[in-house]
């Protein structure tokens, strides 16, 4: 009798068998979904009961990426802050630069205008050293000998008369103000042509008006102009403003304090006048006739 195994050891087709078919059903499977995409539902199916395990084992991985990029980004906007204060201090800087730049440029506008009137006998010229004296008031430019500066030379601003040249250099020249202690302007009051001399007094904000009759017709806020008749400066430079009249009934004359119209301490650039300039007063008053203190005319601008 021949040997034969028991029946439950038996375990089917053999492994070869199963491999064909598998095989086989594979091929075929894949032939009708290129052929006519026969899977697609169940490759949908099988996606959305994957999708909760695909999310499950990609948390860490996308967690990691948040916390990095979280750094990423906060580092970076620390950088970035820093960037635009490091601007906003530099636009800030260049703002007042700006407002300087403005300022200066509307102070040579006036200039230009000053200089008008009198090319081709002016200078433009820097101030480079202010005085230190707090009595003695004069100012150090950048214009000398060389550019034809010579002592006696009137300089002015935009506004009115800051002094005259009583030092040259062959690159420089010192003036000195009408503000000094030493310094005497003759003068007029634009409001009625009453002549006048005011002298510095030391102060830069001040000048004095001495020796003026208590009965003169003069008044707070009157102009004073050059008056041009000592030769030296040119009729109807603004000089100063009244700014206080004190009567003294037990003496003849008046005490009478101004303000210079120009200002060492405003501007930057400065006019010479290095030549005669023709004599004319401010636009407004040149039909306006000059009256001498005996009341006569002396002609019109």
């Amino acid at each position: 009798m021949g040997a034969t195994s028991p029946d439950f050891f038996k375990r089917g087709p053999s492994l070869f068998a199963r491999f064909l078919f598998f095989a086989i059903l594979a091929i075929a499977l894949i032939a009708a979904d290129a052929r006519f995409s026969a899977l697609n539902g169940v490759r949908k199916a099988m996606a959305l009961v994957l999708y909760p395990l695909e999310r499950v084992a990609a948390f860490p991985i996308d967690t990691a990426r948040t916390v990095g990029g979280l750094s990423v980004s906060y580092v970076g906007l620390q950088q970035q802050n820093l960037d635009l204060q490091r601007q906003v201090r530099q636009l800030r800087v260049e703002l007042l630069d700006y407002a300087a730049l403005a300022k200066e440029d509307a102070h040579l506008r006036q200039l230009l205008g000053i200089r008008s009137r009198y090319l081709p006998h002016v200078s433009v010229a820097d101030i480079i050293f202010t005085g230190t004296d707090p009595f003695s008031r004069k100012i150090l430019i950048d214009k000398g000998s060389q550019e034809g500066v010579h002592a006696g030379n009137i300089v002015v601003d935009a506004v009115g008369v800051l002094g005259q040249v009583t030092q040259v250099y062959p690159v420089s020249s010192e003036v000195s103000l009408i503000t000094d202690k030493d310094e005497a302007v003759p003068v007029q009051v634009l409001r009625n042509g009453l002549r006048a001399i005011v002298f510095g007094t030391g102060d830069e904000n001040q000048l004095s008006l001495p020796y003026t009759n208590s009965d003169a017709d003069i008044k707070v806020g009157d102009e004073l102009v050059t008056s041009g008749i000592d030769g030296v400066y040119p009729a109807g430079l603004p000089v100063g403003t009244i700014k206080k009249i004190d009567h003294n009934p037990a003496l003849p004359f008046s005490t009478v304090d101004c303000v210079p119209s120009a200002g060492t301490d405003r501007n930057r650039q400065v006019f010479v006048l290095t030549g005669p300039p023709p004599v004319q007063l401010p636009t407004g008053r040149r039909n306006q006739p000059v009256k001498t203190q005996g009341g006569h005319d002396a002609g019109h601008s």
